[in-house]
C-alpha cells in the first residue's frame, strides 16, 4: 500500500490493526500479525496522490478476529478522530475509518470465510 508518510502510516496500522514492523527500509515496512497476516506500506511522499473514484486500490478491507477485537477497533478509530461509521448488514458487522491518508479502512466481523458474500455490498456505491 503507498502511502505519503511512512512513520505515521505505520503508527495507524499498529494501533488500529495490532500489527507489529517485522522488517522496515527507509520507505517502505512490513508490519505482520500474529495470526499471519501482513500489511507492506511504502512511502511515496506528501505530494503523492490518490484520487477517490480513481483506478487503483480504494479500501483497506480487515477481518477483525472477533467481537472484541471489532469493538477495540472501533474504540482506536475514534480515539484516533478516524471513525466514520458503523454498521451491520446480516450477521456482518462493520467499522469504517479513514487512514492518515483518507484512505478508506473497513473492518469487519465475521469474515468472508464466516459469511461469504452472495451479492454486491452498497458501500461500493459511496462516492
Amino acid at each position: 500500500m503507498f502511502v505519503q508518510n511512512l512513520e505515521r502510516s505505520v503508527s495507524f496500522y499498529q494501533q488500529v490493526l495490532s500489527l507489529e514492523v517485522a522488517d522496515r527500509s527507509p520507505t517502505a515496512a512490513l508490519l505482520a500479525s500474529a495470526g499471519g497476516s501482513q500489511l507492506i506500506l511504502r512511502a511515496m511522499g506528501g505530494s503523492a496522490v490518490h484520487a477517490l473514484g480513481g483506478v487503483g486500490v480504494q479500501y483497506v478491507i480487515w477481518t477483525a478476529a472477533d467481537e472484541d477485537d471489532l469493538d477495540r477497533c472501533e474504540r482506536v478509530l475514534k480515539e484516533l478522530s478516524a471513525h466514520r461509521d458503523s454498521r451491520a448488514a446480516g450477521l456482518v458487522r462493520a467499522v469504517e475509518g479513514r487512514d492518515p491518508d483518507d484512505i478508506v479502512v473497513m473492518i469487519v466481523h465475521p469474515g468472508p470465510d464466516q459469511v461469504p458474500l452472495h451479492q454486491l455490498p452498497v458501500r461500493i456505491y459511496g462516492w
